[in-house]
């Protein structure tokens, strides 16, 4: 978020699309340059909460002791609670729905001149399925994946560490392949990978995927990484 809020020049509005407010989604945030700059105005889209609103959550995290400024401080920004279903943003159509991971969790769907870019960053397809990938109707985060031209998904565990993990929100290799078969995505980019893992184990984790891979390329998520959709 920072080296973003860094290239973001010349620009009267930025919209921000947040999956859920697990700290390593969210601790970027208040270090967004135009958050500060009064003539940048920012839509920040979040997960509706039955309990509090998006700013009122996140109020939490933007507030001393945490951090020095409050979201109140906050001259230009204004946050929205997102439901399942669909919205427009410049233009693209935004479908956000719930998927398979702990608390309030969406994923979303971009769609813009027939093509369209899904993003499942922390999320567990095969959770309570004991033949995956099985029948697309009961698969979290299927009809926002469906089709698309590049899916950004979770990727975290090797099949042995998710067998001592099942339940803790995350994908292992073998179930990222079976979901983006599953849905027929043109292109699946590694994302999320977990934080234990060295270059080289990933290095060598996506010779292997890029090997098992049937009907779909497979581009390992890199800081910086650019793709065209």
């Amino acid at each position: 978020m920072r080296a973003l809020g860094a290239e973001v020049r010349d620009v009267e509005k930025v919209d921000v699309l947040i999956t859920h407010l697990h700290m390593d989604h969210i601790q970027g945030l208040p270090f967004f340059s135009p958050l500060h700059d009064p003539d940048i105005w920012v839509d920040v889209w979040g997960p509706v909460s039955s309990h509090q609103s998006l700013q009122e959550r996140l109020n939490r995290y933007l507030s001393p002791p945490l951090f020095p400024i409050r979201i109140r401080d906050l001259e230009s920004v204004a946050f929205h609670d997102v439901a399942p279903g669909e919205f427009h943003l410049d233009g693209i159509q935004v479908t956000a729905d719930l998927v398979s991971h702990p608390g309030p969790t969406l994923g979303f769907r971009l769609e813009e001149g027939g093509r369209a870019l899904t993003y499942l960053p922390d999320h567990e397809p095969a959770l309570g399925a004991h033949d995956f990938p099985n029948d697309s109707y009961w698969t979290s985060g299927y009809a926002l994946a469906r089709g698309a031209d590049v899916l950004i998904h979770d990727s975290q565990y090797t099949d042995e560490e998710y067998a001592e993990r099942l339940g803790w929100g995350h994908s292992s290799y073998t179930h990222v392949l079976g979901f983006a078969g599953l849905c027929e995505v043109d292109r699946l980019m590694t994302f999320h990978h977990d934080p234990g893992h060295t270059d080289e184990t990933l290095d060598e984790a996506h010779v292997r995927l890029q090997q098992a891979a049937r009907g779909f390329e497979v581009i390992p998520g890199t800081h910086g990484a650019v793709i065209e959709v």
